[in-house]
């Protein structure tokens, strides 16, 4: 994800995945994201033109939908409508403070 803000999106992440990043390398934060998979947040200058490009969906379980939620609301991150597909897949987007859109699908329990 290209930032604009470092620290301003460095705490937005922490309240997005509920934890600092898993690794720092360089200027580059990285958060696992599975066995072999990590969001790296990056906010160096020869990523400028890429800001607020990124788009990510997550596939969670029904409780960390609704842990992610309540997480969110206690920080103060604003998400769009929860909606749920006909298959009972329920999803949400939340843009990051530069518009990077992040979403989170959980398939029904």
């Amino acid at each position: 994800m290209c930032v604009s803000d470092l620290a301003k999106s460095l705490k937005w992440y922490e309240v997005f995945f509920g934890r600092a990043a898993d690794e720092v390398i360089g200027e580059e934060h990285l958060w696992q994201v599975g066995e072999n998979a990590y969001l790296v947040v990056d906010a160096r200058a020869v990523r400028a033109q890429r800001v607020g490009g990124s788009m990510t969906t997550f596939g969670v379980a029904g409780a960390e939908f609704d842990d992610a939620l309540a997480r969110f609301a206690a920080h103060g991150v604003t998400h769009g409508p929860v909606e749920t597909y006909s298959n009972g897949v329920r999803h949400v987007e939340v843009l990051d403070p530069d518009s990077n859109s992040l979403s989170l699908a959980a398939v029904p329990d």
